[in-house]
């Protein structure tokens, strides 16, 4: 949800139907309430639902549509535009949409996406903080997390991977699974995407113990990795990889998806073979993807 403008359908255009950001301008306005299907890791599927931000449609949602909008939802996402000159009836609409999520779904997640961080000239660290005060303001006493996002960027599927991970059943002993993998090749680390989207299910590295009303925000360029999804790498690890490599890894290959398909061909799998390190992507069920990381140079690709 979010106000008409702020770049709700072309986030979902970029995650889930695989269109690059040049495409977005062609996107027209969201009317009343689309509903996307998403079949997600095979048999897990994501009913989301893209509301319209026009007022009518708002004021619908939250009077007359109350209870079919904010009933059984397991994650709220709200969408804040960065550049917004009306950030007071914004907020005034997101505190009605928490008022109607407590009463019909106490127990989902909140999700706020501080938007087109790509339009700041300021620092964006202070504009995303300013902002971040707001919305935790006016969120009183619910838990969220917030991520600053740019379709333009890496930043988007950093909080959809967060977003997706809270969905997942079971996700904790994936991350453990993986550990015994990691261990079993003797990887520095593994990483399982999703085939479709290319957004992070899980990895090898320990997941933080934070949790999200301890630690809810990212910073577009804070170097570190936020919530309690995935944790930036130990200051004792020696090889000490970036802390934006799950996102941009997601980035570089959808991107690099749509361009074979430009041209007519399929990815496949990927090989890197660096002076300092080996990193193979593959597939690993039909419905995931996984990569390999090892920096030990005695270690060969089977």
């Amino acid at each position: 949800m979010g106000a008409s403008g702020s770049g709700k359908t072309s986030m979902r255009s970029l995650i889930f139907s695989n269109n690059p950001a040049s495409s977005t301008a062609r996107l027209g306005a969201t009317i009343d309430v689309e509903q996307n299907h998403v079949r997600f890791l095979g048999d897990l599927i994501l009913n989301l639902w893209d509301c319209g931000g026009q007022d009518a449609f708002m004021d619908s949602y939250l009077s007359t549509q109350r209870a079919t909008i904010f009933q059984h939802v397991g994650v709220l996402i709200y969408v804040f535009d960065i550049e917004t000159r009306e950030m007071n009836k914004d907020l005034e609409y997101y505190r009605d949409c928490l008022d109607g999520l407590t009463q019909y779904s106490p127990n989902a997640a909140v999700f706020l996406l501080v938007h087109k961080m790509d339009l700041v000239q300021e620092p964006k660290t202070l504009m995303f903080e300013r902002k971040r005060e707001e919305v935790q303001k006016a969120s009183g006493d619910v838990a969220i997390t917030v991520f600053g996002t740019s379709i333009y960027d890496e930043s988007l599927y950093r909080a959809w991977s967060s977003i997706v991970h809270t969905l997942i059943p079971n996700a904790e002993v994936l991350n453990k699974h993986l550990n015994i993998v990691a261990a079993a090749c003797s990887a520095t680390e593994v990483i399982l995407f999703e085939r479709t989207t290319f957004l992070v299910i899980a990895t090898s590295t320990l997941p933080s113990t934070s949790s999200p009303s301890e630690s809810s925000a990212s910073s577009p360029n804070n170097a570190t990795s936020p919530t309690y999804t995935f944790a930036p790498p130990s200051p004792l690890d020696p090889h000490q990889m970036h802390p934006k490599r799950y996102e941009r890894t997601s980035e570089l290959i959808k991107a690099f998806k749509w361009s074979c398909s430009r041209v007519r061909e399929e990815f496949h799998s990927l090989e890197l073979d660096m002076y300092d390190f080996t990193a193979v992507l593959d597939e690993m069920t039909r419905n995931t993807y996984v990569m390999v990381v090892v920096h030990d140079p005695t270690i060969g690709e089977a």
